[in-house]
């Protein structure tokens, strides 16, 4: 069996059912980057994206890419680094 062949690769799938059933989709597949993730709502094709590989290897990956994408978001107190 081939894998998935790039970033992204299942994203179509998401933009045809919103486009033709016309219901909320979220896009899955490859997807990892805050701008790619961005990308894929602001153009329509999805709804929500779910980076769920990105977020096992980094479980505070929307707050990067919150900030990334200069989007001021506050940490939750958990994730803030010790005060001395």
């Amino acid at each position: 069996m081939k894998g998935p062949g790039r970033p992204g690769y299942q994203v179509r799938f998401a933009s045809a059912i919103r486009r033709e059933v016309g219901i909320a989709t979220g896009a899955v597949g490859m997807i990892s980057e805050a701008r790619q993730s961005e990308q894929i709502i602001s153009s329509g094709e999805a709804d929500v994206v779910f980076p769920a590989r990105a977020m096992l290897r980094d479980p505070c990956w929307p707050l990067h890419a919150a900030k990334e994408l200069g989007v001021d978001v506050p940490w939750p107190a958990q994730h803030r680094p010790a005060q001395n």
